[in-house]
């Protein structure tokens, strides 16, 4: 009976300790908190001292480090595309916003679909960066071609030049807006254009490169140059 006794006692005793370390634990967890410029100047980025902020001078918030990290998967940085709240229409009829495409990589280019010179370079070097990346990655990637006409590119136009073009895949998307929309979208991209005739523009010639919360990751310009650093940057989006 005493070693019975003997043997509940410790019991007991092993129960009130471990009890003791999990509140211990839990408390700790509870008072880890990390600092961040309110305005989010620096995107993410955090701080373990509650000093100011050395782009806006604000003083940071403290943020609890747990909360921070269950919300990020839903919060835009202040870099994203995702913040334009134009809408467009794909090939296939459909109206989106930006934000739509968020969750995959984001290769993107604009064009126009009655150009002659220019674009079918533009088009043939995107189809290029398609043909080396792993076809494994190409589930999480999309290829994005945004028209600068959106008077002659109507969904129906930009489907059948994705069928002639053989870019009617799941990872290829075409897309019209408005006017101020796609001049807005230049301009995030730094892409100039210009109107010189009814069915002709002078463009830049940029592909762009962005990470699967919409913020811009690389930029190749150019028609046929080297894409090397190009796709070694989808390839490390895509890991």
């Amino acid at each position: 009976m005493k070693y019975l006794k003997t043997i509940i006692s410790v019991m007991m005793l092993l129960i009130v300790v471990t009890s003791c370390n999990s509140d211990k634990s839990k408390g700790s967890q509870e008072e880890v908190a990390v600092y961040q410029c309110p305005m989010q100047c620096e995107g993410d980025k955090t701080y373990t001292e509650n000093v100011t902020c050395p782009i806006c001078k604000m003083d940071l918030k403290q943020v609890d480090a747990q909360v921070k990290k269950s919300e990020a998967s839903d919060e835009i940085s202040g870099e994203s595309i995702f913040n334009l709240t134009s809408k467009w229409n794909t090939e296939e009829g459909k109206e989106i916003q930006l934000e739509d495409l968020k969750g995959k990589t984001l290769v993107m280019v604009m064009i126009y679909t009655s150009c002659k010179a220019a674009c079918p370079r533009l088009v043939a070097d995107m189809r290029n960066i398609e043909a080396k990346i792993p076809k494994e990655r190409l589930q999480n990637l999309n290829f994005v071609l945004v028209s600068i006409d959106p008077t002659v590119d109507t969904p129906k136009r930009l489907k059948d030049f994705a069928i002639e073009n053989v870019m009617d895949d799941e990872h290829w998307t075409f897309l019209q807006g408005t006017e101020s929309g796609v001049r807005e979208f230049a301009n995030v991209l730094s892409v100039k254009y210009k109107e010189i005739s009814p069915i002709d523009f002078s463009h830049s010639n940029i592909i762009s490169v962005f990470n699967s919360e919409g913020e811009l990751i690389h930029q190749q310009e150019g028609l046929g140059v080297d894409n090397k650093e190009t796709v070694e940057a989808i390839i490390q989006l895509t890991q």
